[in-house]
């Protein structure tokens, strides 16, 4: 499942999503939390939906930096990179064995963060047009703030696309490579899997993607009539999390839209 509009919105948790997650649980259901959001570590984001008072363990967090590096790691191990970003995306590239740096990189890795500067954007416009790859952990062009919205890692990928004439791999969603990565780490199939999100455009899009049923909840991004904009529909759309409740062990049975 997402985290943000499924289970927790801003620092606010979504009634019954506790309630949900401990029905989970109890039921010895497994489950991974999905973010594009690669600002933070599994430890960070840990702590903050302890806060919230979801008590998610690390190994069931799932981020776009982590997808990110296993995919850089696969593709090519040990290599090089610099990113823009912050810790949750370094400390998941040192992770893998990368050494971050600035001169002559194998990749210039973008991802969120909350201070992007003209010099650190102009630096990796430069790199890129040097011949190093280009590499975005997420397309989200806004991010939510208290104050309206913030622009996000697809907004500064535009910006470096514009200058250098090289588009960005995107790894997170809507990418099915993240979901297929969180599957493995999940150990589940896609068969028996299913995502839930509050997003058509990256949780119902990978999830159809990668072969799973989708739950589209209205408790975050989308309204009631989002799912008719879209040229593919989830296997149901539900008002939040809180409508699984009873129904967990199995969540299909309450397919109805």
């Amino acid at each position: 499942m997402d985290m943000d509009g499924v289970l927790v919105r801003e620092e606010h948790l979504v009634p019954g999503a506790d309630a949900f997650i401990s029905e989970l649980r109890e039921n010895g259901v497994p489950f991974m939390v999905l973010t594009n959001n690669s600002i933070f570590t599994p430890r960070d984001l840990r702590a903050r939906l302890l806060r919230t008072g979801l008590d998610i363990p690390e190994e069931s967090i799932w981020t776009s930096a982590l997808a990110t590096a296993q995919f850089l790691d696969q593709q090519r191990p040990n290599g090089t990179a610099h990113v823009v970003g912050e810790s949750g995306l370094t400390t998941a590239l040192h992770n893998i064995g990368y050494v971050l740096t600035d001169r002559d990189p194998d990749y210039v890795v973008l991802g969120e963060t909350r201070t992007y500067s003209f010099e650190a954007i102009t630096r990796a416009i430069r790199l890129v047009r040097n011949g190093a790859r280009f590499i975005a952990t997420n397309p989200d062009e806004t991010g939510p703030s208290q104050e309206g919205p913030l622009p996000a890692t697809g907004a500064v990928a535009a910006l470096i696309e514009k200058a250098t004439g090289r588009a960005p791999y995107y790894v997170g969603k809507p990418n099915p490579l993240m979901m297929r990565s969180a599957l493995r780490a999940l150990g589940a199939h896609s068969e028996n899997t299913l995502m839930i999100g509050d997003r058509m455009d990256t949780d119902v899009r990978s999830g159809l993607e990668a072969g799973l049923q989708t739950f589209l909840v209205l408790s975050g991004i989308s309204g009631a009539d989002t799912a008719e904009l879209f040229p593919y529909r989830p296997t149901a759309v539900i008002g939040s999390v809180a409508d699984l409740i009873g129904r967990a062990a199995d969540p299909f049975s309450s397919t109805a839209g």
